[in-house]
């Protein structure tokens, strides 16, 4: 059971959000176009604003999912935060898609919201205050990622919260900022794309 659970949860991470709707909507692949990442922020880059949010949810909806299979299958064998990590690992190296991926935001979100939905939604609002200050998507994540480890530094150690979600969280904070070094230099460089549309 253990296998099947991370397999599933692997797969679910796998399926390459981008790439479907880019080629089956609008015979586009995403990859060749824009950052050539699969994330929703290329997929609102390259085929705006309707497939984006389709993706944005479809990504999310991949991390909820694996943390709910062991809830599905009646079991408790596998912590259903290894679950969301392992979708996190499926979406940024896909089997599907040459293992080329996204940059873990949204799948990550997906598992903070079965989680601590508390936390997923005071992140959503500094995510998007963020970008509304910024304009930059990237580096609004890789800030939204550092608060997050920030509070579960702050839980763990002062608010008595457990070692499962600290590590978690830590993780896919190191996932998101990781994902998203070359962007940094981009800002650096001042060719880093910034949104228009808040």
């Amino acid at each position: 059971m253990e296998i099947l659970l991370i397999f599933l949860a692997y797969i679910f991470g796998a399926i390459p959000s981008g790439l479907i709707i880019g080629k089956v909507f609008y015979n586009k692949d995403i990859r060749e176009h824009g950052s050539g990442n699969l994330g929703a922020t290329n997929t609102f880059r390259t085929l705006g604003k309707k497939a984006g949010f389709i993706v944005s949810i479809m990504d999310v909806a991949k991390g909820l999912i694996a943390v709910l299979l062991p809830v599905l299958f009646g079991t408790d064998v596998v912590h259903p935060l290894l679950l969301g990590v392992i979708a996190v690992i499926g979406h940024m190296f896909p089997v599907f898609a040459g293992f080329r991926g996204g940059k873990a935001v949204a799948t990550s979100a997906g598992v903070l919201l079965a989680h601590n939905p508390f936390l997923f939604l005071f992140l959503v609002v500094c995510f998007f205050s963020l970008i509304k200050v910024t304009k930059y998507v990237s580096l609004s994540s890789i800030l939204t990622a550092i608060v997050a480890i920030l509070y579960s530094v702050i839980e763990y150690f002062f608010l008595d919260g457990t070692w499962q979600s600290f590590l978690f969280v830590m993780t896919l904070g190191f996932f998101i900022i990781y994902r998203h070094r070359a962007n940094v230099v981009r800002i650096k460089e001042k060719t880093e794309p910034k949104v228009k549309w808040i």
